[in-house]
């Protein structure tokens, strides 16, 4: 009875939630956590902003042109000034927060999912197949990314669909490579020999088994990448063939404004700082990601656990 009374008497600690642990990681790196923030802020105005500020950022007030910032004269809206044609720098800033982001996150996404498919495939059959996809991604990755954008958006119209199109192929060489490394190693693992023996076909073994595996590499990398490609579309903008007017991205913004540096600085200053927040967070964000999906760096992130008294 004395046993069974002790045993009874030992308190069960209750299991996490999976929320709970990625935000107890999160917060052991308080950079990364305010990282987080800044993005979740920026994914913020990119769906809402165009919605709620989408008039006010195309409405022109010629007497406001290049109003200054940090005063409230005209209200919250004008708070960072206004640009040339007297338009809100706020309301344009989270508006062009949209093009900006929704670019990079097509790009990343089309350049992972379709680089990621090609490297497994490679590293996973090999021979002749693989062989024609690494020296594709070599082809490609012999190029300059943005000298190949530059020629294909001056060939062709600069629309959207074609800017997240050459910025894709121009970043599927990295996801081709690191996946087909990857499966090369995980190909010779007990638990893919055991799927083979049960008789699963080799799309079932690299979709289902194989491919979760690689999925954390990818998405780490592609956290990172996502800030390069928002800087190369950025750089394309600023040419001038990237996303035209009346669309407006941040870069494009940096262009618009660079003509007026000596009398209106906060027309390109604003859209370049936040370019380089996004940026810096997204780089932060990543350095977390890869500690936290790798089980044998994860003790670094572990909040430490007070003794029981």
């Amino acid at each position: 009875m004395g046993a069974e009374r002790n045993t009874a008497a030992v308190p069960t600690a209750a299991p996490r939630s999976g929320a709970r642990v990625v935000l107890g990681l999160l917060w052991s790196d308080k950079f990364a956590f305010v990282a987080a923030l800044f993005l979740i802020f920026v994914v913020s105005c990119a769906v809402f902003g165009p919605l709620l500020l989408g008039g006010t950022a195309t409405s022109m007030n010629l007497r406001l042109r290049n109003f200054p910032p940090f005063t409230l004269d005209h209200g919250w809206l004008f708070v960072l000034g206004a640009d040339s044609l007297g338009r809100s720098m706020l309301a344009r800033l989270m508006v062009a927060s949209q093009n900006t982001i929704a670019v990079a996150a097509a790009a990343v996404a089309f350049a992972m999912t379709v680089g990621g498919v090609l490297g497994l495939m490679a590293g996973f059959l090999g021979g002749w197949f693989g062989n024609i996809v690494m020296r594709l991604a070599d082809i490609i990755m012999s190029f300059p990314s943005l000298l190949i954008a530059v020629v294909v958006l001056y060939m062709f119209e600069p629309r959207v669909a074609n800017l997240v199109l050459v910025l894709g192929i121009t970043r599927m060489p990295i996801y081709m490579r690191t996946s087909r490394a990857e499966v090369l190693e995980i190909r010779e693992r007990p638990f893919v020999a055991a799927a083979r023996v049960m008789g699963a076909s080799s799309f079932r073994v690299v979709f289902r088994h194989v491919a979760p595996t690689v999925l954390p590499t990818l998405t780490t990398i592609a956290a990172l990448d996502f800030a390069f490609v928002m800087l190369a579309e950025s750089a394309l903008s600023f040419l001038g063939i990237g996303i035209q007017p009346p669309e407006i991205t941040w870069g494009l913004m940096v262009a618009q404004g660079r003509n007026y540096l000596n009398v209106a600085w906060w027309l390109a200053f604003f859209p370049g700082l936040a370019i380089m927040l996004t940026t810096l967070s997204l780089n932060l964000l990543s350095s977390w990601l890869r500690i936290a999906a790798d089980p044998t760096q994860r003790w670094r992130l572990e909040i430490p656990r007070g003794r029981d008294g």
